[in-house]
């Protein structure tokens, strides 16, 4: 392993807001830690996976600039509930403020509860349960 993909994996975890990272092939085992408050850990599975594939992000229909958004704020796997047992956070014609939790986000098995940090009424859900989603993506409208 190179310093540079070393850099590589850090840059992405700042991106991705990660406070933590955990690497291991049969050459090399590597952990990076950074310390900060903006992070949540809610749910820690024992086995860190790391994709190298990369997502593309199509344009986004331009109606949805009409409303306000709640954008992803890292790159991850986007989940409506908790638990596929569980009722979704929200749905269509619910109302949220800043504190309410609207989905999760998985990255890198960190499972990190997402708020609305907006107040407004959730007129539509941009992805799909389990979709792959980016760095600002948008992911709701508020009305």
């Amino acid at each position: 392993m190179n310093l540079e993909y070393i850099d590589e994996l850090i840059n992405k975890m700042e991106k991705a807001s990660l406070t933590e990272l955990s690497y291991k092939d049969e050459e090399v085992d590597i952990k990076l830690k950074r310390e900060t408050g903006e992070f949540r850990e809610v749910q820690t599975a024992p086995a860190p996976a790391v994709s190298q594939s990369p997502v593309s992000q199509e344009e986004q229909p331009s109606d949805i600039e009409t409303g306000n958004l709640i954008k992803a704020p890292m790159v991850g796997t986007f989940y409506k509930a908790s638990s596929p047992e569980s009722d979704p956070y929200v749905k269509v014609g619910d109302k949220v403020d800043n504190a309410s939790i609207v989905c999760i986000l998985e990255a890198m098995k960190l499972f990190n509860e997402i708020q609305a940090d907006t107040s407004g009424e959730i007129v539509e859900i941009l992805v799909e349960d389990g979709e792959m989603v980016e760095y600002d993506q948008p992911l709701f409208v508020l009305q």
